[in-house]
């Protein structure tokens, strides 16, 4: 897939971003973090931030991320049996920051696990990129994201016109394989619903985006 095409799509399936031999043990390390670290505050965690960095060297993710880019967000997801949730078509808009900032353009203030996020100006939305490594296999059964391609181009989409988006010009179910990434734009229309077969879908999702990044906001913490 070019460059182009993934612009105008909103994302791209690229197939080990992370080799497979590594996802358990990254599992299990995520596992141990989240005890102190809950499940958003992954990259103050050392091996996070060397993932990041992984992430950021890796052939095929170097073409998408923008160099000079930083990692500046990582959450956890896990459905699973036990564990098991889903989420209705919406656009990721909210940014981790370190301190409020008074501007118009800036709103939506809110706190999670201790970091102070806001709703970031559609112009700096449209510069991140997410990338989800899939530390297991996710088929349709398992919950995986489904997108609307395209829909990243339209700016903030209200919530109606999100729903008759997704019904409308339809979605794609976005399959990976064990140590797979899904790389997309936030702003990309996007849902998920609960797993209905007895497997763990786990996946860490990284945020990153330019070092600086104006409005006199400066992220929580970039790697």
């Amino acid at each position: 897939m070019s460059i182009a095409t993934f612009q105008s799509r909103g994302y791209e399936i690229v197939a080990d971003a992370v080799p497979a031999t590594d996802c358990e043990s990254l599992a299990e390390t995520v596992r141990d973090s989240a005890v102190h670290s809950g499940a958003r505050c992954f990259l103050a965690e050392p091996w996070c931030a060397t993932l990041s960095k992984r992430l950021r060297e890796h052939a095929r993710l170097a073409e998408l991320i923008p160099a000079g880019y930083v990692a500046v967000q990582c959450t956890y997801f896990e459905k699973s049996t036990n564990w098991n949730w889903l989420v209705p078509v919406h656009q990721d808009l909210s940014i981790p920051v370190a301190s409020r900032v008074s501007a118009p353009m800036l709103r939506g203030w809110s706190e999670k696990e201790g970091q102070l996020f806001v709703q970031a100006p559609v112009a700096l939305l449209e510069q991140l990129i997410a990338v989800r490594i899939h530390l297991d296999p996710c088929g349709e059964r398992d919950g995986p994201l489904k997108v609307v391609p395209g829909s990243h181009m339209r700016g903030v989409v209200p919530p109606e016109a999100a729903v008759d988006a997704r019904r409308v010009e339809g979605e794609v179910a976005c399959l990976c394989a064990r140590g797979g990434a899904l790389v997309m734009r936030p702003l990309l229309l996007h849902a998920s619903a609960k797993s209905t077969g007895h497997s763990r879908r786990r996946v860490l999702h990284f945020v990153f985006g330019p070092r600086v990044i104006g409005y006199g906001l400066h992220w929580h913490h970039a790697v």
